[in-house]
């Protein structure tokens, strides 16, 4: 850090503001996260989905893929948080939506979940002044390069002059 007529100077941790975000630009996340079987557990049994699949060994042991499976919405979460550090922490004014979502491959216990994001599209709010609309595409990858999870998302962020005026108000 640099001093300023002895005074240090602050730089805080933050996503993008709407100008920053750039349609031509791969946002890749670090680090990855290795999802273990507590997780899958803990979370499955937290939003209380039964689902075998996800919880019983033996019964997914005779099933298509031969193995327990990490709950997707686990992976959906994991996939979106992952982006959170680098692209919105404290510029999102809310989440408006997901679009498209899919699963093309499952992910295991023991399977490590990377993942990137584009833009997919930007314009400034009509009815929000000093905030705009980011679409956002998210991808994630296990740890051979196999696509685990895609999700589009539609976020509302501040422009960063709103942002800094509106903590003057």
């Amino acid at each position: 850090m640099t001093e300023q007529a002895g005074r240090q100077r602050v730089v805080e941790q933050r996503g993008l503001y709407y100008e920053e975000f750039d349609t031509a630009t791969r946002y890749v996340h670090q680090p990855g996260r290795t999802i273990t079987e507590a997780d899958n557990v803990l979370f499955t049994t937290l939003t209380m989905n039964t689902q075998a699949l996800h919880l019983d060994a033996a019964y997914a042991q005779t099933q298509p893929f031969g193995q327990r499976l990490v709950n997707s919405m686990l992976t959906l979460a994991i996939l979106v948080g992952s982006s959170v550090a680098q692209l919105t922490q404290g510029t999102l004014v809310a989440n408006l939506g997901f679009g498209e979502i899919a699963f093309p491959h499952p992910l295991f216990h023991g399977d490590t979940l990377y993942s990137e994001t584009t833009v997919v599209s930007k314009r400034l709010s009509a009815s929000r002044p000093g905030q705009g609309i980011v679409v956002l595409a998210h991808t994630g990858r296990n740890q051979d390069g196999d696509v685990v999870a895609t999700a589009t998302r539609s976020t509302l962020v501040w422009s960063a002059d709103a942002h800094a005026a509106s903590k003057q108000a």
